[in-house]
Parts: structure tokens; sequence; C-alpha cells
């Protein structure tokens, strides 16, 4: 007898689930039932579309070759009846059915299951301030938020915009916006700094970046009101009293699991506020599976239980659901490292595994060190990243690892994940064979000098100390002599001017005298990148001084103010 799979929700996970089945079994009666009228939608695409980065509104519906994703779709090529415009309403978990209702024609009915695949999504959070109905205020979540940004930015109808929320979609969305020519667009963001998954000293970095580009960012800070007239937005009042004019706002402040469903059905749900599932995406019920941004996911580092909303992972658990509901349980999720990345004009930021700053909070005994250099020989037009990479102190197991800059961050964040999937040590991941020619990588790929970076300082070859512990030195009134070994050209070019000495590498050792007289004077060492001046300490401990350090990252890696002659 034939199975019976019902599948409700058909962004990412659904379809995703739909199709592996009818792959594993072409004769099971398979239905999707989607809320929405679109299909298998790229949300991922669309603030490129937005922005303007293509053009073809179909192809965020359509196939790699080109055929939209609807129902006819579904049922002609795939054999999947999928039903859009309809609400699933009520799961019956004693007659294994769901009820449902048209949208449109209000026609109700319920459909029997064997196996049910619950794929609800995610709804936008929204902030408990006054305004949130005023025509100007969107989320980015669905199709016809797309439609609505991309028909204001294409009329040139907003000159101001403001971005609620500084993470991955409202750094996306503030790019788009920008390159359609929108005037002034503000960043608030309610944390110190942009981008949450990174350290605060590389997210500074990218909102330099940003700034260049004409973008205000405004952090610590949150919306209170939004502001109005004739129901049309006219501004945002943030919690400080700043009124910030503009005619469009975007929240994106998160989303948070849509659960409804499930939770009248009594599944059990996470302390997160997610579906709790098992390793085969199964719910509390044994004939119920739960996928995507619904549920609540283990973390590989940590295995504890956490809210991974990404559209890679609804696919890879819905793949798993799709299997194990027709096979049985065979095929196991492991759970996520929380990789993420993110592109902003011409710089991308990511990061995989935890930051320095959770690790800490997790309790994790860590270690971590910044490097700073380039994708490429400087000479294949070379790009700067910049990283920091954070180990377990004792076993010198890999605990995360991001990057930011102009150059290939993917590739090397796509090389740490795998490093963190398999637990590898920084001694292990240090003698990586990764693949090497100039066009795609220096002979010591950036990852890798990374982990050498962090092996030094592990084994005492390096003190290496943050542009962050450089500051709070300088800010306190701390007198360490600071040292910038690059050649005097470069010092004229761009410096941070806090008191540093010049004294280039190759002139050093004749110029020792230059030095502090007193041997246990702190010294701080750097360059560009700090591999001068990591040599220059070496010299310089050679020489009996004793509290040698070297700025992690060099001047490349400092997030505050330089000067420039």
């Amino acid at each position: 007898m034939s199975k019976n799979i019902v599948i409700i929700g058909g962004s990412a996970a659904g379809p995703k689930a739909a199709a592996r089945a009818r792959r594993l079994d072409q004769k099971a009666i398979i239905t999707l039932i989607q809320k929405e009228e679109h299909l298998s939608m790229a949300s991922c695409g669309y603030p490129y579309y937005i922005g303007g980065t293509f053009d073809a509104r179909s192809a965020l519906l359509s196939t790699l070759d080109g055929a939209l994703r609807d129902p006819d779709y579904f049922i002609n090529v795939k054999n999947i009846n999928a039903i859009i415009n309809t609400e699933a309403t009520v799961i019956n978990k004693e007659n294994r059915t769901v009820s449902y209702k048209n949208l449109i024609t209000n026609e109700t009915g319920s459909i029997n299951y064997d196996e049910l695949i619950i794929a609800t999504g995610a709804t936008p959070k929204k902030p408990p301030i006054d305004g949130l109905d005023l025509e100007g205020v969107t989320h980015l979540h669905s199709m016809a938020d797309t439609d609505y940004l991309r028909k204001l930015c294409e009329r040139m109808m907003v000159e101001k915009a403001v971005v609620i929320g500084g993470g991955l979609i409202g750094m996306e969305v503030c790019e788009a916006l920008i390159e359609s020519e929108v005037e002034e667009v503000t960043i608030v963001e309610f944390l110190p700094q942009i981008l949450p998954f990174l350290d605060w000293d590389l997210a500074k970095l990218v909102e330099n970046h940003c700034v260049t580009k004409a973008v205000k960012i405004i952090t610590s800070r949150s919306a209170s009101r939004f502001i109005g007239n004739n129901g049309e937005l006219t501004g945002i009042e943030l919690d400080d009293g700043t009124i910030i004019d503009c005619e469009l706002a975007v929240v994106a402040v998160g989303v948070q699991p849509n659960i409804k469903l499930a939770e009248t059905a009594g599944l059990e749900i996470g302390k997160f506020g997610g579906i709790k599932v098992n390793q085969y995406m199964q719910t509390s019920d044994e004939h119920i599976y739960a996928v995507g941004d619904c549920i609540e996911t283990k973390s590989v580092i940590t295995g504890q239980q956490v809210l991974a909303p990404m559209g890679d992972l609804a696919n890879l658990e819905g793949r798993v659901a799709g299997e194990n509901a027709i096979l049985g349980n065979k095929k196991t999720f492991p759970g996520v490292l929380q990789t993420g990345i993110c592109k902003i004009f011409e710089y991308t930021a990511g990061s995989t595994g935890l930051s320095e700053t959770t690790a800490k909070k997790l309790g994790f005994d860590c270690i971590s060190s910044v490097t700073s250099g380039a994708d490429k020989p400087h000479f294949m037009s070379a790009a700067r990243l910049i990283s920091r990479i954070t180990a377990d102190r004792k076993t010198g197991r890999i605990l995360g690892f991001q990057c930011v800059g102009m150059g290939d961050v993917s590739r090397q964040l796509a090389t740490a994940a795998m490093a963190l999937a398999g637990q590898l040590t920084i001694d292990t991941a240090a003698n990586l064979d990764l693949p090497y020619a100039p066009p795609f990588s220096p002979a010591i790929d950036h990852f890798i000098a990374a982990t050498h970076v962090l092996q030094n300082k592990m084994n005492g070859l390096l003190t290496g100390i943050s542009a962050i512990e450089v500051k709070k030195k300088i800010d306190s009134d701390e007198t360490p002599f600071l040292l910038d070994v690059r050649e005097n050209g470069e010092y004229n070019q761009n410096h941070i001017g806090i008191g540093e000495t010049t004294i280039p590498i190759g002139e050093l050792k004749k110029r020792l005298n230059e030095l502090p007289e007193d041997k246990d004077k702190e010294i701080i060492c750097f360059c560009h990148f700090s591999l001068r001046g990591y040599e220059a300490s070496l010299t310089i401990r050679n020489n009996g001084w004793k509290n040698v350090n070297v700025m992690e990252g060099g001047i490349s890696a400092w997030p505050y103010a330089m000067k420039k002659q």
C-alpha cells in the first residue's frame, strides 16, 4: 500500500522533503500544502532583486533551466500535489489528519497522512512599538515584501530610509537600498555592534567600510516609535529621543519560529521557542517530522539547542526528513555549526562556529588570535582578509572562525567549517593539504596562516595583543612603547597616530639603541599585517627585552580611526 505523505510549508525545507520522498518512492502519495501563492522561493535572493543585481523576478521562482516552480511543475515533473493559497489549520495526531482552508475560496477540508512533515518556517519579529501599520514600514520576508521594496526603488519613491537591525538581512537590505540609489540609509542596531555573529573588532571593520558608502550606522539604540502623517511614515524616534526623517523603514530584527500549528497539536516545543526534534528530525509524535526555520536543532560545537534559521540548513533538514518519512528513521542530521556569510558592498563577512565572545560566555577556556593577510599572492590582484580563529586552550580543538574583507571570505569559511565538522585541532589544521596555485591562493592559505599564528601563540612563540587591548592601554594612560616596523613611505600613507615610533624592520638591528633602556618596558610591535611585527619581536626578545608583544593583524585589523597624510 502506498504511503501517504503530507507536508505543510512550501518555501525551502518542505519542497526539499517532498522531492527527496518522491525520489525514494515513486508510488507514494505526496501532498504539499502552502499558505502563500508561491512555492520554493529563493528568499535569500530577495535583496539582490531589490538592489538590481538581476531584474528577472521569475528567477526567484524558477529552476536552473528556467521552469517556473508552480503547482503544474510539481505535479507534472515530480508527481507532487502542491496546493497553494491554502492554510493548514489543525493537526489531529490521533486520527492522523490535517485540516485546511483555502484562503481564496474559503473552502475547507481535511487530508489523511501516514507521515507528516511540518515546515511552517518563521515569522518576522515585530518590535512592540507604535506605528508598525504605517505605509512605508515593512519587513523583507515574503515575495510581497520584495515586490513592495522593488517598486519603491524602481520608481525612486524613497530619498531617506532606515533599517532597523544590523544583522544579516538588515545589512543586505542596506546594500540593496544604496545600490537602488536611495540617497540616505541609516541602520539602527540596539546592540553595540552590527553583525552580532562577529566579535566587535571585526564587526567594526565592516561598519567602517559601510561608512565609506555613505551609510549611517547607529548602535546601542532602538526605535521607540514610528512617526506618521495621514497614515504614511515620516520618521522614526529612537529611545534617546533622536528623530530620523524617512519615508521607508525596513524592520529586520530577526525571526521567530512559526509554531502555532504544532503547539496547538500538542507537539513538544523547545526552550527557545522552536519545535523540538531528534536527530531524525522527528517530533514528539513518531509520525510527525519538522524541519527548517520552525525547529530547534543542536549545536555541533556545544551540544546545546539553538535556533538556526538558514536556507541551506532548511534544505539539508528537509532531505533527511523526506528520506525518513519514506524509509523509516535511517538518516540523521548531526546539528549545525551556525555558519553564515553576507556580502556588504565590496566587503564580505562571515563566521562558522563560535565567536570568541560567545565561547567565553558559554564557559570555554579558549584562546584566539587575529590574522591579516591576502587571499592570493600580491602579484595576482590580492585582496585583504582579516580573521579570528578561536580554539580550546587545553585540547587545541578549533571552536570557531570568522573572516571579513574584500578577499575570498567564502572559501576561508568553507575550509574552516570542514575543520570544525571534523573536530580538528589547531595542530592538525596547520598542516592541511589545501589546493594551491597563484590564481587561487598564497602558498600558505590564509586559513592555515591563521592556524600558524594561533599555534605560535599557544606554544609561547608569540605573545599577541589585540587592537582592542592596545587601545585600552592608550586610553588608560598606560605607556607601552609602540613600534611600527613598516617603511617610512608606508607610514606616511596611513598610520594609527597613537604615539608610535617608526623603525623599518631592515634597520631594526642597527637601531636597537632607540628602544627603551628598561628591558622590562612593554614593547608592542606591528606593521601592515604584523608579519614583520612578529619578526621584529623575535629580534627584540633575542636582544634582552622581556615584555614584547605583537599587535595581532597589524594596522589592517585596527578598527579605530587612523591618520593619513
